[in-house]
């Protein structure tokens, strides 16, 4: 592809706010995919290049995290593993099933979610009681939001952050810090298959990268100074954003899926 000086100059400003956005809250890719797709480039050279650039930010706020003792990357060595192998598998599995009925689902749990984190009272920067161990959580939400991420994607950093808050009773700024290292390991499981299929349009997901980089450190040094008062509101505008995104995409397909219209 032929890349003005313009263009280059987009997409790195593109992923430099997706990467912010990202690290916050989730939801870098409601910036980052229209822009890709608005390069030309087809859909699933959009979605392979998507997570290369993706794979930077959450790297960055990750690597961010850990050297301020927010993470504890020992700790959470069965989740990583539980999550790349649910994001293999869906990676996998969405090659053969159509994601219509997830399309119709997703918008309706992520409103819920964002209805959750905004009137809930114990949603707080206050570690509670667990209510289930680490080594549950990582076969269950680690592997299905894995696999999820893998299938579909929309929303998956939210599934993760509403996961360790309400079941492992993390607050709202350790469990943001959390979810950006299972947000890198299923992005890298899935970047990995999109790379041996030779979709990735490395020059533009690079160029992005970089961007992605330094928002995702301004994005976490963000969430370290401003905690649930950023947190909170922010993951509540990006379910809702994701929310009417998939409901507009998705609507005459639902309709055609559900039988209320005829083809």
């Amino acid at each position: 592809m032929e890349l003005s000086a313009e263009l280059l100059i987009l997409l790195f400003v593109t992923g430099l706010l997706a990467g912010m956005v990202d690290a916050i809250a989730g939801g870098g890719g409601l910036i980052a995919l229209p822009a890709l797709l608005a390069t030309g480039m087809p859909p699933t050279q959009a979605l392979a290049t998507n997570k290369l650039q993706g794979s930077f930010g959450t790297f960055s706020s990750s690597l961010y995290f850990i050297r301020n003792d927010l993470i504890k990357l020992g700790e959470l060595k069965l989740m990583i593993a539980c999550t790349f192998v649910g994001a293999v598998a869906g990676t996998l599995v969405v090659q053969r099933i159509s994601t219509q009925f997830l399309a119709g689902i997703i918008p309706l749990l992520l409103i819920g979610m964002a209805l959750y984190f905004l009137l809930s009272p114990t949603i707080s920067d206050e570690h509670r009681n667990a209510r289930i161990t680490p080594w549950l959580f990582s076969l269950t939400v680690g592997f299905g939001v894995g696999f999820y991420d893998g299938f579909f994607g929309p929303g998956a950093g939210s599934f993760f952050a509403i996961g360790f808050v309400g079941l492992l009773g993390f607050g709202l700024t350790r469990a943001t810090a959390h979810t950006k290292v299972l947000n890198l390991t299923s992005n890298l499981a899935s970047l990995s298959f999109f790379i041996l299929s030779g979709h990735v349009v490395w020059s533009i997901g690079l160029i992005m990268g970089v961007g992605q980089l330094i928002g995702a450190r301004f994005g976490a040094r963000l969430v370290l100074k401003r905690g649930v008062r950023l947190i909170r509101p922010m993951i509540v505008l990006v379910c809702i954003l994701i929310s009417a995104k998939l409901l507009l995409e998705n609507y005459p397909a639902l309709l055609a899926w559900s039988g209320l219209t005829q083809h």
